[in-house]
């Protein structure tokens, strides 16, 4: 992998602080083309009483991924509104890759959407997001 974009280290030090990301165990995964994914293997504390993984937890990673998204374009978000469509159950030990994508890059909102897949390309869910900005992650020199 290159090296670290300046932005890439920002996100994942700003996700570092997210006691949430911490304890679910999602990890952010900087990509080849300057962004970044978030990415889990659905464990035993992921998992419904059917031991797939939970929709709340498809949830958390999707609007996570989405305002990590967000936070590439240089914009602190919280969220407005998420909705997520869910495809396929995804059975424990799947290791899981939610990337978000910004749609539109405003000054006050931004509107997103992530997909859920596995390493093979399986897509498990998909959601579509709009945020508010809050402000800048880094200020401007």
């Amino acid at each position: 992998m290159a090296e670290l974009t300046p932005m890439q280290r920002e996100i994942i030090k700003f996700y570092h602080r997210n006691t949430f990301m911490e304890y679910a165990h999602g990890e952010v995964v900087p990509t080849e083309d300057g962004d970044v994914q978030l990415e889990l293997t659905v464990e035993a504390e992921h998992t419904n009483l059917y031991g797939i993984a939970h929709g709340g937890v498809l949830m958390t990673m999707a609007d996570t991924a989405s305002g990590a998204a967000c936070l590439v374009k240089n914009k602190k978000v919280v969220t407005i509104s998420l909705a997520m469509d869910f495809m396929h159950s995804v059975p424990l030990t799947t290791h899981i890759i939610a990337k978000g994508k910004v749609l539109h890059d405003g000054r006050r909102t931004m509107v997103t959407e992530c997909e859920i897949r596995d390493h093979e390309g399986k897509l498990y869910a998909k959601s579509h997001g709009t945020f508010y900005v809050l402000g800048l992650l880094v200020e401007p020199e």
